[in-house]
């Protein structure tokens, strides 16, 4: 049996016991949940996963959606989301697999190293500040936007067309992807950060959506597991999304596919620009919350 296809099963098992999970939930939860707009969430939902197959990322857009229409509780949210992006991102992995032949050593090294940034490095990371943190990832954000457009306009050289890496570069690709994976545990996406990384170290931009796809498909097993054990989220909400989220990843994946390398950077150099305002904004909205409760004590 390949590593390929072994992937692809675990990625297709893991899915339906989640799916089993989830299903079961929703038959505890179905009374309780009935009055969920399930309508405006699946249509949120479908376009956000529409756009984290781009690799600009989901949960910003659900948050600020679910948020205006008032859709859901605020304490169901980060359950719900990461239940939501299950489904998604494994129908992302599955398709994006077999889109470009990236290196399988370097796929599962980058893979692994998330998983356990996601459960070892969770442990110290969750103790950092996560002001600190988002503004440290704004400012290193900017910085590298910049240099992308200046490598698309041809004044800094940047990029290239490599599907794997090795030697140092590998051991850099590993150490970040640790580091994005624990990351994920005080709410940083890692899809435009791998993104940046995989661009950075050379590699051809369609290379990095195997790789951050798949390592989201197997830390939102994880995550998605313990938010139903402990019923902490909307069943309906994630149910519907599973649907129409996997719609939006099946159109976006056809744009991505069809996109030659050139365009593939423009989009990649867009991605990492919004994902810089989006964290900036996020610390701007951290810090008017610390001063409110700051006011309120």
């Amino acid at each position: 049996m390949s590593v390929l296809l072994l992937l692809q099963i675990s990625l297709i098992i893991g899915g339906a016991i989640f799916l089993y999970m989830l299903i079961k939930l929703w038959m505890r939860k179905k009374g309780i949940e009935k009055n969920t707009n399930v309508i405006a969430i699946g249509l949120i939902g479908g376009f956000a996963n529409f756009c984290d197959t781009l690799g600009v990322g989901s949960f910003a857009i659900k948050t600020a959606g679910y948020k205006q229409f008032k859709l859901l509780d605020d304490k169901d949210l980060p359950g719900t989301m990461n239940a939501q992006a299950t489904m998604a991102t494994v129908f992302q992995a599955l398709i994006f697999l077999t889109a470009v032949n990236v290196d399988l050593t370097t796929l599962l090294s980058l893979i692994v190293a998330a998983c356990a940034g996601a459960t070892i490095g969770a442990r110290l990371v969750s103790n950092f500040d996560r002001q600190l943190i988002r503004l440290i990832m704004t400012g290193a954000l900017f910085v590298v936007a910049l240099l992308m457009f200046a490598g698309q306009f041809h004044l800094f050289p940047l990029g290239g067309d490599a599907l794997g890496l090795s030697g140092e570069k590998l051991m850099i690709g590993i150490i970040g992807n640790f580091i994005f994976g624990a990351l994920m545990t005080v709410g940083i996406g890692l899809y435009a950060p791998c993104m940046t990384m995989i661009y950075l170290l050379g590699m051809n931009p369609l290379a990095a959506f195997p790789i951050m796809m798949c390592s989201c498909a197997f830390l939102c097993f994880f995550s998605s597991g313990n938010f139903i054990q402990k019923e902490a989220l909307n069943s309906r909400a994630a149910l519907v999304v599973a649907v129409t989220g996997s719609i939006g990843v099946f159109i976006a994946a056809f744009i991505v596919k069809s996109l030659d390398v050139e365009m593939l950077a423009w989009l990649v150099s867009f991605v990492v620009l919004y994902t810089a305002v989006t964290m900036l904004r996020s610390w701007q909205q951290g810090r008017k919350e610390a001063m409110i409760e700051s006011n309120a004590q």
